[in-house]
């Protein structure tokens, strides 16, 4: 469940990205933000598990906390079953990413992942950051089926909303809402 601290943290970052839209997102973007005025939804099909998310999160300025709960669900750590809340500003910019591209839903590789999940991971020698910002449900790795995957990553870098990862070997991008940067 999101806090009223996530909420405010997502309005105000939702409402720069929103600002700044009119200088530096792309077009299909400055509309997403203005049709998101009234509702947000996403879509999401875990990999690993089989399940799905495709309704909205966010009407009329109110997250939807059965939503949010569903999203936790589908973007738990599948190793662990653990369920942490995803960060709504990491959801308010996948938004905006889907708005850009026209997407109907995002494949996910990993959403939350649990300290024990990365710990091992990371241990793999798998270029998994030690304090990964999936830990904080503030990351999510991802791709889209039938879409270039340096297509996505460059309207993800364009939305200037964190961190983008890219992994062509693997097919997938990393985005988190941490300070901006690439690699």
């Amino acid at each position: 469940m999101a806090t009223i601290r996530d909420d405010r943290r997502a309005f105000f970052k939702f409402g720069l990205v929103a600002a700044a839209g009119c200088i530096s997102l792309p077009r299909a973007a400055r509309a997403a933000v203005e049709a998101g005025r009234h509702e947000r939804r996403l879509a999401f099909y875990n990999l690993h598990t089989g399940e799905s998310f495709g309704s909205p999160y966010w009407i009329e300025g109110r997250y939807l906390p059965e939503s949010l709960a569903e999203i936790d669900h589908v973007l738990r750590d599948f190793r662990t079953n653990q369920v942490k809340p995803i960060a709504t500003s990491l959801l308010d910019l996948l938004f905006a990413l889907r708005a850009t591209l026209s997407t109907e839903s995002f494949h996910v590789i990993s959403g939350y992942r649990s300290p024990a999940t990365n710990a091992m991971l990371a241990g793999n020698g798998s270029g998994v950051a030690r304090h990964s910002l999936h830990m904080a449900g503030e990351a999510i790795d991802i791709r889209l089926p039938g879409r270039d995957l340096r297509a996505v990553r460059s309207a993800a870098i364009a939305l200037h909303g964190g961190g983008v990862g890219y992994y062509p070997k693997s097919n997938f991008i990393h985005m988190d809402v941490g300070r901006v940067r690439t690699w």
